[in-house]
């Protein structure tokens, strides 16, 4: 799975509540930079690292050994959550995983050296495995 080597703040701070109403699309990250075909996500939603190397796994098996894959996001916001049953208070809870915040119109995924058909149904298969919509978009 995917983890920063080293992290400036171990913890971050929480967002702040009711902030999803206001999600702007993204404006970086929004066309194809490396392959002919990629995964575009259409909602908002943060995407944790497992989910990602899941994503990624069920795109490579369908891929095969020629294509080359390319991930452009990177988990790196910590998440944090409390013990089961801990009482409030006592700070904060221990670092869970990583995770990105995925706003609308960021490529996740990109793919080349393969037919259109084989792309589309592996970047098809690794949306299924995040928690954003997605659609797949091709090089003009």
């Amino acid at each position: 799975m995917l983890f920063p080597k080293k992290v400036k703040h171990r913890k971050w701070h929480s967002d702040r509540k009711g902030t999803k109403k206001l999600v702007k699309p993204e404006t970086r990250g929004v066309t194809l930079a490396f392959g002919s075909f990629g995964l575009k996500a259409q909602s908002q939603a943060r995407v944790f690292s497992n989910q990602l190397e899941a994503a990624r796994r069920a795109m490579a098996r369908q891929l095969g050994k020629t294509a080359k894959s390319w991930i452009r996001v990177f988990p790196d916001r910590p998440i944090t959550e409390k013990a089961a049953e801990v009482p409030m208070g006592k700070g904060k809870g221990d670092l869970k995983g990583y995770c990105f915040d995925v706003r609308p119109g960021r490529v996740l995924f990109e793919v080349d050296g393969v037919s259109e058909t084989v792309a589309r149904e592996a970047l098809r298969k690794a949306g299924t495995k995040l928690p954003v919509k997605t659609k797949v978009i091709a090089r003009e």
